[in-house]
């Protein structure tokens, strides 16, 4: 329908994207996808998450497209965290992600994030996300929310940060030595969480900790 002449422009605004993704390839090709999107705007694009934080403070998207493996630096999570819990008015986060193990999915939305996609997704589902997220509306693929809601219906232990950590350099078949070495952290401290794990995870071995982690997808 055509306006009246005089007739004040009633158009929704575009949602404002900034895209974090460390490959470049990958940006360049969700650039020409959003594009064909009428109400979304890509305003910024950043490689890294200092980028993303910097450009955020910046431009003021309403949106920021977040991957979470993002290569040196802080990783798509803490970049999430930092950016959500930022003084003023925040963009809303949606993950755009190949992984989507328990512990992923966790993490981010622990960390803040409005919505958790799978980069498998159709574009129309993504496009559909953003204008969610951009809502404030969560925003989830469905295989990420039949895990959720498979998660509700049957908890899984949770742990902490550091624990998680202990836990990955674990499965990585390092020692208790080793694994203080590589956290900065004493020997003491690193048995003192792995009796936490074994407790939580109900098991009493090194090997058994690590079967359960990945049999309930714990690992990153």
């Amino acid at each position: 329908m055509t306006a009246a002449p005089g007739a004040p422009d009633v158009s929704p605004a575009s949602v404002r994207i900034l895209l974090c993704d460390d490959h470049a390839v990958v940006r360049a090709g969700l650039l020409a996808l959003l594009d064909s999107a009428p109400d979304i705007e890509v305003v910024g694009e950043a490689g890294t998450g200092e980028e993303a934080l910097a450009l955020s403070a910046k431009l003021a998207p309403d949106v920021v497209l977040m991957d979470l493996q993002l290569g040196d630096g802080i990783d798509g999570v803490e970049t999430t965290r930092r950016l959500t819990a930022a003084p003023g008015a925040t963009p809303h986060v949606l993950v755009l992600t190949t992984y989507d193990t328990d512990a992923d999915i966790t993490r981010a939305i622990e960390a803040g994030a409005t919505g958790y996609l799978l980069k498998a997704e159709r574009p129309e589902e993504l496009f559909a996300a953003i204008q969610a997220a951009a809502q404030g509306r969560t925003a989830l693929s469905a295989p990420v929310a039949s895990r959720v809601m498979a998660n509700l219906r049957s908890p899984q232990p949770t742990l902490t940060d550091r624990e998680r950590d202990i836990l990955t350099q674990l499965a990585q078949g390092l020692g208790n030595r080793e694994i203080a070495k590589a956290l900065f952290i004493s020997e003491a401290t690193v048995k003192t969480h792995l009796g936490r794990i074994y407790d939580k995870l109900g098991v009493d071995t090194r090997a058994g900790a690590v079967s359960v982690a990945k049999e309930q997808r714990l690992l990153p």
